[in-house]
């Protein structure tokens, strides 16, 4: 069963896939998003069959306060088009400072600035599902 988590922003949609036992997260890659919305749900679609993804995990940027923001909605409403179009579960995760947490990462690891930016939102997409992974472990274990 492997699920995939969606980072989505204005210019990008940063995609993690598991591994089959849903247990790791690995970033998968960047898709460059269109001026068509249709051609980038599309693309997700495709992804999600291509990769027999069974649930997709959507970041969602909730400011730190808890409060959804302008960017939160339309995540959302992207989210809710692509539900439609799928036939496997779409859910939402808290993705507060992953992007940060991501670059943080890459600047660590050695990646240079310039190669940082097309991975790090797949980097980025890759926490918001190992956090939505190891809090379902938590709850199915009853940790």
């Amino acid at each position: 069963m492997r699920i995939a988590a969606l980072d989505v922003g204005e210019k990008t949609i940063g995609v993690a896939i598991s591994d089959e036992t849903a247990s790791v997260a690995l970033p998968f890659g960047t898709i460059r998003r269109t001026e068509s919305e249709k051609k980038d749900l599309a693309e997700v679609a495709n992804l999600v069959a291509e990769h027999g993804v069974s649930k997709v995990v959507v970041g969602l940027p909730v400011m730190l306060r808890g409060e959804e923001s302008v960017q939160a909605r339309k995540v959302r409403a992207f989210a809710e088009k692509l539900a439609r179009r799928i036939k496997v579960p779409v859910v939402f995760w808290d993705e507060r400072l992953t992007t940060v947490e991501a670059t943080k990462t890459l600047a660590d690891s050695g990646f240079r600035k310039k190669h940082r930016k097309d991975v790090v939102d797949a980097v980025a997409a890759s926490l918001v599902l190992q956090g939505y992974l190891e809090s379902s472990r938590k709850e199915a274990f009853g940790e």
